[in-house]
């Protein structure tokens, strides 16, 4: 569902072409017409309201008015291990809906090297799905995404989170419930298969509490939007 229509900043100053899937929802979803306006924004940018100010034969043009300074900074990050296709994607669109601002997709052990390279991946398919996220949720926030490392250069990147947590159902001494957590926070979930003994190993020795989610086991993208959930609670962001 669009809730905002989205646009890249170099976008604004062009016509819009009527085979584009935003000028399709703009005339037959919203049945807009010349001089009516709509609720757009700019990705990572402000909010605000765009107006149809006449449609040409082959484009619409529009004007645009924004009235706020963009989002504040999301305080959540999450390393994840690569995932079927099918399940990274619903978790790309739900992670951005939800509000996070960083997703690693790592390598891992026990995740199938060939999800890498997935069209998901290699085709740049995967920005589709976080701008769908982000017009669900009527938020200009697109998380930062990376997919190309494995889970000790993701740790590395993430290293400046005071909060690091690794979800595991094997070896996690408490629930998530007892976790206690100052921002900004990582959050890493294992693939499908969880995790292997050296890579919790790796995540001890980086900091990171092992807890669970749970004594039942959750499909990953369900593991990621309750952990996502449940730490923004936390921090009293919802």
């Amino acid at each position: 569902m669009v809730n905002l229509i989205l646009f890249h900043p170099q976008e604004l100053e062009s016509e819009l072409p009527l085979n584009d899937p935003r000028a399709i929802h703009i005339l037959e979803t919203l049945r807009r017409t010349e001089l009516q306006s709509f609720d757009a924004g700019i990705v990572n940018g402000p909010k605000g309201k765009a107006t149809l100010v006449k449609k040409n034969s082959s484009s619409l043009l529009l004007s645009f008015s924004w009235e706020d300074a963009g989002p504040k900074t999301e305080l959540i990050s999450l390393i994840i291990g690569l995932s079927r296709p099918q399940t990274a994607r619903k978790i790309l669109r739900e992670a951005t809906a939800i509000g996070i601002h960083s997703i690693y997709f790592v390598t891992t052990e026990k995740s199938d090297p060939a999800y890498a390279h997935s069209k998901l991946w290699t085709t740049g398919e995967y920005k589709r799905h976080l701008i769908s996220g982000a017009e669900q949720a009527f938020t200009t926030q697109i998380p930062h995404i990376y997919h190309q490392g494995n889970l000790e250069e993701a740790i590395a990147l993430s290293s400046a989170n005071r909060t690091k947590i690794a979800f595991d159902n094997y070896e996690a001494t408490g629930s998530f419930s007892t976790c206690s957590i100052t921002p900004p926070v990582v959050l890493a979930l294992g693939p499908e298969r969880g995790w292997s003994n050296p890579e919790r190993e790796l995540l001890r020795s980086s900091d990171y509490q092992l807890c669970h989610l749970g004594t039942r086991v959750l499909r990953t993208e369900t593991a990621c939007t309750a952990a996502l959930t449940l730490t923004r609670a936390k921090l009293n962001l919802i």
